[in-house]
């Protein structure tokens, strides 16, 4: 299991949430008495392993099994399934039981659902006669602490079920999730919500409000000042650019899961023949946290200077005399010398993706699209890649970026990109075309688009930026600023209102709206920096902005946010809320289906 994260720095107390969240599943675990056998789906004992460690659940004499469609094999007489809200798990489970019964075999069952139980699931369970077999209760982790500023709600499929199932399950689990957090930290003061779906969201957060008052000492004393929600929808863009971060790039090539990346051993220097290895990437490891979020260019460099210092430290150590405290900072830096070993070798595995010709092209080209400049160009590579039958995620992933800047392609060319794309890959791919413009992501053009005034409005694009000393959250993407995060600084610097017109160009509609009960707390209006020394807390420590994106966040954007917080005159601490950590291939990969 990946390592879990240490949350020390964190500037909210999520050490406290993690806490509760392992107290939670140990009292489920407690109060069944005796040997059992916990069953976890999956998908789940990855978000588990930044909650608890497996050695902690061993200590509790429990045999620790994943779901799967095969029968549990165990000696104990009780089996503890801990599993989300799903019903094809549901049938799984049910012939687990059946399997048990024919054998003669007696249990106890239980299900514990993640975060609640819904009646669906319980509905397949009587239909298969197992129901009352089980004793059913809930484990309700709405939100796992993926790093010190870094909360997840772990819907991996909220985009897509909102955009295409028309199913907003996952609002009201998010409005939960921020209601929970609120019952912690006090009630959040100001919200800020931009997108059909984050308007949802604090709106069912209102009701819940209303449904479940705050006793008013919660009320007087929040930590949080402000909630800013943004749909993914309101900037598809971003996602589909290939970031340029350390860690984002390492999320783009090797798939970074509950904060660690999987891959062979030899990659880091373990010569085991074909053997995994498990690397775990979080603020825990001190190089990684000063070398995540700057521009990959620069980590080879600053990674570089690190080994030859080191290096030059080594032979003053064997040429001279030196003092006992000289010794010690020596050994002190030898103490870094894993982390380093384990960054340049992730790093030179990185640099054989990023030196390929095939992806320098492929970046020219995103920067083509955004910048708008040549739609023959970006059309011929698109239609070029379909003929050479690139992956089908790649070209879906750059035909998105395409349609949405252009706001759909013309009736003509929309028409024979899908034609060309099912003759390349097969007609069972109608499915995942009719999901792609379901969601607005490729489709008809229907009206001229807005893409070139809200780049020009909101400086999307940043000629010549200095990736080495950067003072724009353009470097991100060497010279593209996520649209997401340009809405987050206007929001903490001078409120929406000033960018009314841009914000009505952008998908879905915006509120503000001040919670009642507040008139001693910092307003919309005066949210604007240290000038009006209302953004301390009492304490002295910054105030604090909780941002939500609704659908998922990549982690250049995450990295453009940290930029932006340690900014001189910015005010605010920034914790993020997000569906789930993305990249432009995970989200395209939530609407692949095929027919048949």
């Amino acid at each position: 299991m990946a390592q879990i994260p240490n949350l020390d720095n964190s500037p909210l107390n999520l050490k406290s949430l993690r806490e509760q969240s392992q107290k939670d599943l140990v009292k489920i675990l407690k109060d069944i008495r005796g040997k059992k056998c916990l069953v976890i789906e999956p998908k789940l004992g990855g978000s588990l392993s930044l909650i608890i460690q497996t050695s902690l659940l061993k200590e509790y004499g429990i045999e620790l099994r994943h779901l799967s469609a095969e029968p549990v094999q165990t000696d104990c007489t009780k089996v503890v399934y801990l599993v989300p809200s799903q019903r094809d798990l549901m049938k799984s489970i049910s012939s687990h039981v059946h399997d048990d019964i024919s054998k003669g075999l007696q249990r106890e069952y239980y299900i514990y659902f993640v975060p609640r139980r819904e009646i669906q699931c319980e509905r397949i369970l009587e239909e298969e006669k197992v129901h009352h077999l089980i004793t059913i209760g809930e484990y309700p982790l709405y939100v796992v602490p993926v790093d010190e500023d870094i909360l997840s709600f772990e819907l991996d499929l909220a985009y897509k079920q909102c955009q295409v199932d028309g199913d907003t399950g996952s609002l009201w689990h998010i409005a939960k999730a921020i209601h929970k957090l609120e019952s912690t930290f006090g009630v959040i003061p100001n919200v800020r919500a931009k997108g059909k779906a984050s308007v949802l969201v604090s709106d069912i957060l209102d009701r819940m409000h209303t449904e479940e008052p705050m006793n008013s000492s919660d009320m007087a004393l929040s930590e949080i000042n402000t909630l800013i929600l943004i749909d993914r929808e309101v900037d598809m863009v971003t996602p589909m650019c290939s970031q340029l971060t350390y860690e984002g790039l390492l999320d783009e090539f090797l798939r970074i899961n509950n904060g660690s990346v999987e891959l062979d051993s030899s990659i880091m220097g373990v010569q085991q023949e074909g053997k995994k290895m498990k690397v775990p990437l979080n603020s825990s490891d001190k190089l990684f946290k000063e070398i995540r979020d700057l521009n990959f260019e620069v980590v080879v460099q600053v990674l570089r200077q690190k080994a030859t210092s080191m290096k030059q430290d080594y032979t003053e150590m064997t040429t001279t005399n030196q003092t006992v405290s000289e010794l010690k900072d020596f050994v002190k830096k030898l103490n870094s010398l894993p982390e380093m070993t384990r960054h340049i070798n992730l790093a030179q595995h990185l640099q054989t993706f990023t030196s390929k010709p095939s992806f320098l092209a492929k970046l020219d080209m995103e920067h083509t699209i955004i910048e708008t400049s040549s739609y023959d160009i970006c059309f011929d590579y698109i239609e070029e890649m379909i003929h050479k039958q690139e992956p089908l995620v790649n070209v879906l992933r750059l035909l998105i970026l395409f349609s949405v800047t252009n706001s759909g392609l013309p009736k003509k060319h929309f028409d024979y990109l899908r034609r060309e794309l099912l003759h390349s890959y097969g007609f069972e791919h109608m499915a995942t075309l009719n999901n792609l413009e379901k969601a607005g992501l490729l489709k008809k053009q229907e009206s001229k688009s807005n893409w070139l005034t809200v780049k020009r409005a909101l400086q999307l694009v940043v000629e010549d930026t200095d990736t080495a000393n950067p003072n724009d959250i353009a470097y991100v993407f060497s010279g593209y600023a996520p649209l997401s995060i340009r809405l987050v600084q206007h929001a903490v610097r001078s409120g929406w209102r000033a960018m009314e017109e841009i914000l009505k160009l952008l998908p879905g509609p915006h509120t503000e709206t001040k919670r009642l009960g507040f008139a001693s707390s910092p307003s919309f209006a005066t949210l604007q920096g240290a000038s009006n020394g209302l953004d301390k807390i009492a304490d002295g420590r910054r105030s604090l902005v909780l941002v939500v994106f609704v659908g998922g966040v990549t982690f250049a954007e995450i990295a453009a946010l940290r930029f932006l917080s340690a900014q001189e005159g910015m005010a605010y601490d920034l914790i993020i809320g997000t569906t789930k950590m993305v990249n432009g291939h995970s989200l395209v990969e939530t609407f692949l289906e095929t027919i048949g």
